[in-house]
């Protein structure tokens, strides 16, 4: 029935979420309310520790990706699942070091790092810098040099693969902000330049091929790709990557079309691969990484909102306007991210009408869905929105003046504020006169 495991209904004919009635969650901690299953999160960080421990001997590491949804308390989560995390800017650094998370097994990624970003990933001592350019390589080596450091580096290769998924979220190929290519030699150049510095230390590779991928096949072929030319490094400039990183993408159900990959069969799959490559290749099995976000956090979230007017246009559309948006959950407006509604207070009713979802933002795009099918609405109705664990919070915004909602971790039955729900005094706290 419902596209997310920890939905469920009670006797109220209410939607359930991690085993709470989402109505009386929503009229205790007020709308728009993000919701998250701690216990989801747990078993599939789980999950993806125990399939990449046991497919690769031991020799790797999940990686959680914070940009998904970053809090002191996710990396709480994660650091006690035996994750590390990826970041990439100095605020998501700054969360993570806040919550204790080990800074060895923290790796810094990101486009266009800052002089200022780059002195505190060296002075917080983090495990991987993940360099994306010749810039930044050069701007590194200088500052490392300056505070008596070598950094322990990652280059971002382009592999030139088509990840099949919307053009705004594909990342391996050659037109690409992202790192540096390999058909045209600029990789090769870079790692070649990296080997005459004195303050970087070249240990891998990382590679990212885009986002909500639902295929095996370009996971398997960015592997091949990427142990090749580990194997070019080798033998043209004698340097042994140790470190291969193949980044995330992992699709997740959004809506009932939605096919994902079970995760561990992925693991299966692209490590064989890996394995029957180095063996071709004559390379040792280098530590592989993997970076899931989306499918660590995003099925074990929901959004909670409370329904103001329904406007019927005759013959056009019905809209439903809600108290959140595009403020707290962009993703519609950006990618026309679909996803599944439900009428919390009706969830056993049929979904008889065809509406579509309006933000409260003064802003014509500010929709959250289109030919969306939900029962009946009236004014007061609890709207849910399943699958928004991931990039909803960490994409908010303040447009018009909007607070940022509270986000409740539920564990074991039991709810607990994780981020408070902002208040118009927080929003001119940084305003001057």
């Amino acid at each position: 029935m419902f596209v997310s495991k920890s939905a469920g209904v009670n006797d109220k004919n209410h939607l359930t979420f991690a085993g709470l009635d989402v109505v009386e969650l929503a009229k205790e901690y007020q709308t728009p309310l993000y919701l998250m299953d701690e216990n989801l999160i747990r078993e599939n960080c789980r999950l993806y520790r125990t399939s990449i421990e046991k497919y690769y001997d031991g020799n790797g590491l999940v990686l959680y990706a914070s940009k998904a949804f970053s809090s002191l308390a996710i990396y709480r989560i994660v650091m006690e699942e035996g994750l590390g995390v990826d970041v990439v800017s100095g605020g998501e650094l700054f969360t993570a070091i806040s919550a204790g998370f080990p800074a060895e097994k923290i790796y810094f990624h990101g486009n266009n790092k800052t002089e200022q970003e780059l002195v505190y990933a060296l002075e917080s001592g983090v495990g991987r810098i993940v360099v994306d350019n010749l810039t930044e390589l050069s701007m590194l080596n200088s500052l490392a040099k300056t505070m008596g450091k070598t950094a322990d580096i990652l280059f971002r290769i382009k592999p030139g693969i088509d990840a099949h998924t919307h053009d705004f979220i594909m990342t391996g190929q050659i037109d690409s902000k992202f790192g540096v290519a390999l058909e045209t030699g600029e990789a090769f150049d870079i790692i070649k330049t990296a080997s005459t510095l004195e303050n970087v230390h070249v240990v891998g590779l990382h590679c990212h091929i885009g986002s909500q991928i639902f295929d095996l096949a370009p996971f398997e072929e960015a592997a091949k790709v990427m142990l090749t030319f580990i194997a070019k490094i080798k033998n043209e400039l004698g340097i042994t990557i140790t470190e291969l990183n193949l980044g995330g993408g992992f699709g997740i159900q959004y809506v009932e079309s939605d096919t994902p990959i079970a995760y561990d069969k992925y693991m299966e799959s692209v490590s064989g691969v890996v394995k029957e490559t180095c063996k071709a290749l004559g390379l040792a099995l280098p530590k592989i990484l993997l970076e899931p976000g989306r499918s660590i956090v995003a099925s074990a979230g929901l959004t909670a909102y409370t329904v103001g007017n329904v406007k019927n246009i005759p013959d056009v559309r019905t809209y439903v306007s809600v108290d959140g948006g595009m403020a707290d959950n962009p993703r519609y407006i950006l990618y026309q991210a679909e996803y599944d509604f439900e009428i919390a207070n009706k969830i056993g009713d049929e979904k008889s009408e065809t509406v579509t979802v309006a933000g409260r933002c003064c802003e014509s795009g500010d929709l959250l869905g289109e030919n969306v099918h939900l029962q009946k609405a009236e004014a007061g109705d609890i709207l849910a929105v399943f699958s928004t664990g991931a990039y909803q919070y960490s994409m908010a915004s303040h447009y018009n003046r909007l607070p940022n909602p509270a986000v409740l971790m539920i564990k074991d039955g039991k709810e607990r504020v994780v981020i408070k729900r902002e208040s118009y005094e927080d929003l001119i706290k940084n305003d001057l006169y």
